[in-house]
């Protein structure tokens, strides 16, 4: 589905799922103004399409123990190819890192990691980033406080 394929009517869809992803069929037509059945059709046409991937539940990260939040800069030595697929391959194992971009610029890669604490962060980063194949240099920064961390897509003047 491409950007011209989605109505005034998928938007309102998109925009209460975004906010509330567990209200029923009927509470989001009722939102948006559509029947039940049509709400359902379209609501499903999304999901088949890929541009909803999924359902998840928001969580605080610091409440469950991971008070860190971390961007790791990475340079690779080869860009290659196949050395770029394996490191992604190998971060992408690493539940620690919860995104991991390609990047141009001064770096090859930014990883977005959480830890329990500096001591845990530390540990990860020497034992396991710095350990990974093809790693010519890394860089941390720390976040310090979360001003707007991701919520929603802007879904407004589309």
């Amino acid at each position: 589905m491409s950007l011209s394929e989605i109505s005034p009517a998928d938007l309102r869809i998109l925009k209460q799922l975004q906010t509330s992803g567990r209200m029923t069929n009927q509470e989001l037509a009722d939102k948006v103004g559509m029947a039940a059945s049509p709400c359902w059709r379209r609501t499903k046409q999304l999901e088949d399409s890929g541009v909803i991937t999924g359902y998840q539940a928001i969580i605080d990260r610091k409440k469950i123990g991971l008070g860190l939040l971390a961007f790791i800069r990475v340079k690779i030595d080869s860009h290659s190819e196949e050395d770029a697929q394996r490191f992604e391959q190998e971060v992408g194992a690493l539940p620690a890192v919860i995104a991991c971009y390609a990047i141009a610029g001064d770096a090859d890669f930014l990883l977005q990691v959480v830890a329990k604490d500096l001591d845990s962060f530390s540990s990860f980063a020497m034992e396991v980033v710095r350990r990974l194949p093809g790693i010519k240099e890394m860089q941390t920064s720390f976040v310090l406080r979360e001003v707007k961390p991701l919520d929603v897509l802007p879904l407004e003047g589309m």
